[in-house]
């Protein structure tokens, strides 16, 4: 089976020049937007992601804190030294997909019966 081609960032390489398409590949999975989501509502750390009500599994959030940062939509420094630990923070790049959330947060609440009540995220940028 031939290995799938990758990107010099080490990235899925897209499969066509649509722009919808690219950011799929990049953003579109089950919870890239979801870390991205709390990412702007303050969150930082590692454990602070887990707590977070949908349950994303350990493997799944480094992988996708990973993605990101590969892709330049995070930045991670670290906090701590031994073992080591790090925080993350969204570059320029994933803070314009603000209101790529907005948009998603709106269509949902007006389309999804469980989320019609929700009024907010809670966050100062997502949502109203």
């Amino acid at each position: 089976m031939p290995r799938p081609k990758v990107s010099a960032r080490g990235l899925p390489a897209p499969r066509s020049d649509c722009p919808i398409a690219g950011t799929l590949d990049l953003i579109g999975d089950r919870w890239t937007l979801v870390i991205v989501r709390d990412l702007m509502m303050g969150k930082r750390r590692f454990s602070e992601f887990l707590v977070s009500g949908e349950g994303i599994k350990t493997n799944i959030l480094a992988d996708r804190l990973k993605r990101l940062e590969r892709a330049g939509l995070v930045q991670r420094s670290r906090y701590q030294v031994g073992p080591p630990r790090y925080e993350y923070q969204l570059t320029e790049a994933g803070r314009d997909l603000d209101s790529v959330l907005r948009a998603v947060f709106s269509w949902g609440r007006a389309h999804l019966p469980a989320a019609r009540g929700r009024r907010s995220t809670g966050s100062k940028r997502v949502g109203t």
